[in-house]
C-alpha cells in the first residue's frame, strides 16, 4: 500500500465498522486511538463497560474487543490496507488490547476484504427459526473461518446439544437468584417500547425477541422477569443448531483471538445466508463452564456458545457514534 499519511474520513470509518461487532449486553467496550505519524491504530478495552458481576475477569470484554479487531482487518482489507496486528503490544498497559499498522506493504486479504458486505448485514436474530439441516459445505466453512484464526468450532451431538441446553436453563435459574446479576442486566437491556429511550447502546426492547413456547433454544431472555406489555410468545425450533467455538488456553491472547474467531465465523455465517445469535450464559458460571465442552473432542475451553439456523434477521442495536470511541494524535 501507499505510504500516503491516512485522512482522518478513512481511519474513522474503519473504526465505525470495527464498532459494529457484537459484545455482551451491546456494552461496546472498546476505544481507538489513532497515531498520525505512525500510522498505528491502537485499540484499548474501556474498562467503564465491563460488566464486574456478569464479566468479572472481563473475558467477555476481550472476546467483544476481538470482534471489533476484526471487523477493523476486514474494513482495512475492503479499502485496500494490509493490517499488520500486535496483540497485547504492551505489557505494562493492561487496556491496551492491540496495535494495528496500516502501513503494511503487503496486498490486501482479499479473503477478508469478500467478508465485508456482511458487517452491516449481521445482526444478532433472538427469533425463532426455521427447523432446517444446515449444509455439511456451509458447516465446514465456519470451522474453516475459526481455525483460520487460531480456534476451534465444533458442532456438538444430539446429547451434548441437550447438555448445553440444560446449562442454559441452569445458568437462567442462577441468575433469577442473582440481584447483582439482574441489575447490570436491567441497566444494559431495556424494557422501554421502541422510541422511548435513544440510548447508544445496550439493547433495545424490539432486539429481545419473542418470549418461548414450549422450547429450550438458547436464547437469552434480556426482560429477566421484568413485564414488557405487548411482547408476545412464539415457538421456536425444536431442534436448534448448536456450535461451541473454543480455544487451546485461556489467556487474554486466547480471548482476543475468540473474539476475532467468533467474528469471523458470524460474518462467514452472514454471507452463507444463516442467520445467528450467541450465548455466554452458562459460561459466566464457572462451576457450569467446565461442562459445556465436549470431552470427546480436543477443545480445552468453550469460549462462546452460538446457535446457527435459517430465519428472519434480527433487529440491529444501537451503536456509539465514532467521535466517542476515537482520538486522533
Amino acid at each position: 500500500m501507499t505510504a500516503q499519511p491516512l485522512d482522518v474520513n478513512t481511519v474513522s470509518a474503519l473504526v465505525a465498522e470495527s464498532a459494529a461487532a457484537p459484545s455482551l449486553h451491546n456494552a461496546q467496550p472498546w476505544r481507538f486511538r489513532f497515531l498520525r505519524d505512525s500510522a498505528v491504530l491502537r485499540l484499548y478495552g474501556d474498562l467503564e463497560r465491563s460488566l464486574p458481576r456478569t464479566d468479572p475477569d472481563k473475558r467477555g470484554l476481550h472476546l467483544g474487543c476481538g470482534a471489533a479487531l476484526f471487523n477493523l482487518r476486514v474494513a482495512a482489507a475492503a479499502t485496500g490496507l494490509a493490517p499488520v496486528v500486535r496483540l497485547l503490544p504492551d505489557p505494562g498497559d493492561a487496556k491496551l488490547l492491540a496495535e494495528v499498522g496500516l502501513r503494511g506493504s503487503a496486498p490486501p486479504d482479499e479473503t477478508l476484504a469478500r467478508l465485508h458486505p456482511a458487517i452491516s448485514r449481521r445482526h444478532s436474530s433472538r427469533l425463532p427459526f426455521r427447523d432446517e439441516e444446515i449444509p455439511v459445505a456451509v458447516a465446514e466453512r465456519l470451522c474453516d473461518a475459526a481455525q483460520a484464526e487460531g480456534a476451534q468450532l465444533l458442532f456438538p451431538g444430539a446429547w451434548h446439544v441437550r447438555s448445553i441446553l440444560e446449562l442454559v436453563q441452569d445458568a437462567e435459574g442462577r441468575e433469577a437468584l442473582d440481584p447483582g446479576v439482574l441489575a447490570e442486566t436491567a441497566q444494559w437491556a431495556r424494557t422501554e417500547p421502541p422510541g422511548t429511550v435513544a440510548a447508544p447502546d445496550g439493547i433495545p426492547a424490539e432486539a429481545f425477541g419473542p418470549r418461548q413456547r414450549g422450547t429450550a433454544a438458547p436464547v437469552r431472555d434480556f426482560a429477566a422477569g421484568r413485564p414488557m406489555p405487548g411482547r408476545g410468545w412464539a415457538n421456536f425450533e425444536k431442534n436448534p443448531h448448536i456450535a461451541l467455538l473454543g480455544t487451546a488456553r485461556d489467556g487474554s491472547a486466547d480471548w482476543l483471538r475468540a473474539g476475532q474467531a467468533l467474528e469471523r465465523v458470524l460474518l462467514q455465517a452472514t454471507a452463507d445466508g444463516l442467520v445467528a445469535s450467541v450465548t455466554s450464559q452458562p459460561l459466566e458460571w464457572p462451576e457450569l463452564r467446565w461442562t459445556a465442552r465436549d470431552p470427546l473432542s480436543g477443545m480445552a475451553h468453550v469460549q462462546m456458545v452460538l446457535r446457527l439456523g435459517y430465519g428472519p434477521e434480527g433487529h440491529p442495536s444501537p451503536r456509539r457514534p465514532v467521535a466517542e470511541l476515537l482520538d486522533i494524535v
